[in-house]
């Protein structure tokens, strides 16, 4: 209850701070609050789209210091892969501050996964027999895009 004076808020004053009456009192409300966890709504917080960049730079550095096919296709492919990987990932970034960070995000990573992760397969195992879900992630990046007019 208000007295007047900053001092004299609620009943418990300062002359019950010094004596240690009241304590138990607050701690016992203290007791009484649940405890603030952090919750998870499902959003992306943009922890994925980190790991993404890293592996991007990572990948891409190898296909460019290390990788070196006999058929110069396939460095194309492997630039091509890490230059969708990469673009894809800063778009990543933004996908918590859109309408539907879950379908963006996730049509996103999807792409990621399906175009690069083939094109990178293809080139690194030197055999397009495994290019075929490509195509599945270039529509995942156009679906991704679609979805920010929604």
């Amino acid at each position: 209850m208000w007295q007047g004076d900053w001092r004299l808020q609620d009943d418990w004053t300062a002359d019950d701070q010094r004596s240690g009456r009241g304590t138990e009192r607050a701690e016992a409300s203290r007791e009484d609050e649940p405890e603030e966890e952090e919750e998870d709504d499902g959003v992306a917080d943009g922890s994925d789209a980190v790991a993404q960049g890293v592996a991007a730079l990572g990948l891409g550095t190898y296909g460019a210091h290390m990788f070196r096919p006999k058929n110069p296709a396939y460095k194309e492919v492997w630039h091509t892969a890490s230059l969708y990987h990469l673009v894809h990932t800063a778009a990543l970034l933004g996908a918590p501050i859109t309408k539907r960070p879950n379908v963006f995000g996730g049509l996103l990573s999807a792409g990621i996964v399906l175009f690069s992760g083939t094109c990178y397969t293809v080139a690194y195992l030197k055999d397009r027999k495994f290019s075929s879900l490509a195509p599945l992630g270039g529509f995942a990046f156009i679906a991704a895009w679609a979805s920010l007019l929604l």
